[in-house]
């Protein structure tokens, strides 16, 4: 995105993988929830997690040693100016789908534009700023842009391609169970929808030793078991149905690992740091309904929500609270201090509607156990808004004040800390439910943000972009499908976004990333939770990984793709 790759034209693999790694082995990992759906790439249907990433290729592949920078993958070279107004990629002639058929030009210009036309949200944004796309030999394809958007390579660059032969007569927006046929280096091999998925390494993979693949992707097996919820996930990795385990919650990872396996070694535990943003996690409240619109409302939601005595009880008062959406990065503001002059600068043109904090500095309540006093400036804002105890009961206009809490089935620790969180709204005289609902109701009502409140997480890198349209931007406030959950519309953040992606050096990026931070902080649309600085894993003895860490820890990319078995 800015200066030089770290790695040289020549260099022979990526710095956190193995080259030397054995092939072999399944590793055999646990999620809660199901599939009902075998394409990832549309909104019918739930996928399984990791199929589009283990079996569908791109372009450009991405080093998560580095804040944001592509190797050639599926192209063997990219071709821009100085303003990135176009991006042109040249395919490696060698590059093979799955059933041997080359990956073509016309099979990128299908993917791209099908995508975005059939396929979920997050894809139309960038094709809406591609002005022209042509062919401009036999194996090169040319997209010139509308706009400046110094990130726009890259995105393309991170674009799936698909097999256009694959899908002729078909519907592509129509959930199926018939994979996507991709160039990755799996394939799925056997799969039962809502039990269990296998992916199979395909022997025959065209990419297998390009130097951005070597030593990734060890396994001959992959294979991913759904239950119920993650308590039950838990005690299968216990009794050694499953290969692995990521643990979020600091207090289980104190208390909880002394069982046999761990005691006697079969089970390794470690925690691997990272140097990524904390992203976002908490309750997001749909601005869409009446009881949300108004910020006094909002900001007493977060007031009401006792952040040291609920991280107690979850995680023994360990984790750090998320006060910034790039918490544990530079690229967070500074809670509760005014905008420096590079970030005001950017703001200055929206000053007249810019909520309260965003220039003059937000920070979240702090709360001292009891929250009593937090309670009490809650229910001043309440009343500032409107709202009025009667008989125990909030009420505006002969309304109640009441609202659901939407989560999925087997939400665990998030279903602990709403059921917490509805005690302590009672006392304001608030009538909060939670209401869990299977996987697929879930996934709908929230692709069409019939719900009041759910549950957010947003995992952000060091080179927010785009994507950040998709999040928060006023486009998709409407629109089903984006996921832009609390239905914000604020030119401010829509302008900082902009400016992210036309920055053209690191400083100019963080002062508009900054000042992104500030309008969704200001605008209280989330009751932020915790973060973890490290990621706390355990696993088989019989699995390895490099030593070598990467700059973002434990991501996607680094497990299982660097990962190897040797028993």
């Amino acid at each position: 995105m800015y200066g030089e790759p770290a790695l040289p034209p020549d260099f022979d693999h990526l710095p956190y993988a193995n080259p030397d790694a054995p092939k072999g082995g399944t590793m055999v990992m646990g999620e809660s929830g199901g599939f009902d759906s075998l394409n990832p790439f549309i909104l019918k249907g739930r996928a399984p997690w990791f199929l589009g990433p283990w079996t569908v290729e791109t372009l450009m592949a991405r080093s998560i040693d580095e804040p944001f920078t592509l190797y050639g993958l599926l192209a063997e070279s990219i071709d821009t100016d100085e303003a990135r107004s176009y991006a042109e990629f040249t395919l490696r002639p060698e590059a093979r789908f799955s059933d041997g058929n080359p990956v073509t030009v016309e099979d990128v210009i299908w993917s791209f534009r099908t995508l975005a036309e059939e396929g979920q949200p997050r894809y139309a944004g960038a094709w809406s700023k591609i002005a022209s796309v042509e062919q401009t030999g036999p194996r090169s394809v040319r997209f010139t842009f509308t706009e400046a958007d110094r990130e726009m390579p890259l995105i393309l660059g991170l674009r799936p391609v698909l097999e256009k032969a694959q899908w002729e007569g078909k519907d592509f927006a129509a959930s199926s169970l018939e994979a996507p046929i991709g160039s990755g280096p799996y394939v799925v091999e056997d799969f039962e929808p809502n039990r269990y998925i296998t992916y199979r390494r395909n022997p025959d993979w065209w990419g297998a030793d390009l130097p951005v693949n070597r030593g990734l992707y060890n396994f001959d097996h992959l294979r991913t078991e759904f239950y119920g919820d993650q308590g039950v996930v838990f005690e299968a990795f216990k009794a050694g149905s499953l290969s692995i385990w990521r643990e979020e919650n600091p207090a289980r990872w104190m208390t909880a690992f002394d069982f046999p396996a761990v005691q006697d070694g079969r089970v390794v535990m470690e925690e691997i740091p990272h140097h990524r943003p904390s992203g976002m996690h908490g309750f997001v409240m749909n601005t869409r309904r009446p009881v949300f619109d108004d910020l006094r409302v909002r900001e007493a939601m977060i007031l009401a929500f006792d952040f040291k005595r609920i991280n107690g009880i979850l995680t023994g008062g360990t984790e750090p609270r998320i006060e910034s959406y790039f918490s544990n990065s530079d690229l967070g503001m500074t809670p509760g201090t005014p905008a420096p002059k590079d970030v005001s600068d950017l703001l200055a043109p929206y000053r007249q509607t810019l909520l309260p904090g965003v220039m003059d500095g937000y920070a979240l309540p702090s709360t001292d156990g009891s929250n009593r006093a937090n309670l009490r400036r809650a229910a001043m804002l309440l009343s500032e808004a409107g709202w009025t105890v009667e008989h125990g009961r909030l009420m505006k206009n002969g309304t109640p004040f009441t609202f659901e809490i939407l989560l999925p089935q087997g939400a665990g620790e998030t279903a602990t800390i709403a059921n917490i969180y509805i005690q302590a709204l009672r006392r304001l005289g608030i009538d909060a439910t939670l209401r869990s609902v299977d996987a697929a109701q879930y996934s709908q009502r929230v692709t069409n943000f019939d719900f009041d409140m759910t549950e957010i997480l947003r995992s952000f890198s060091l080179s927010p972009g785009n994507e950040q349209t998709l999040y928060w931007g006023s486009s998709g406030a409407n629109q089903p499908g984006s996921r832009n959950l609390m239905g914000m519309v604020d030119p401010a953040a829509d302008a900082m976004i902009t400016a992210m992606v036309r920055s053209e050096d690191p400083a100019q990026f963080n002062a508009a990333t900054r000042a992104l931070d500030r309008v969704l902080m200001s605008g209280r649309y989330v009751i932020p939770f915790w973060y973890a600085r490290v990621s706390r894993i355990a696993y088989d003895r019989a699995f390895h990984h490099p030593d070598r860490l990467p700059l973002y820890g434990d991501w996607p990319g680094f497990q299982p793709d660097t990962w190897w078995y040797a028993p």
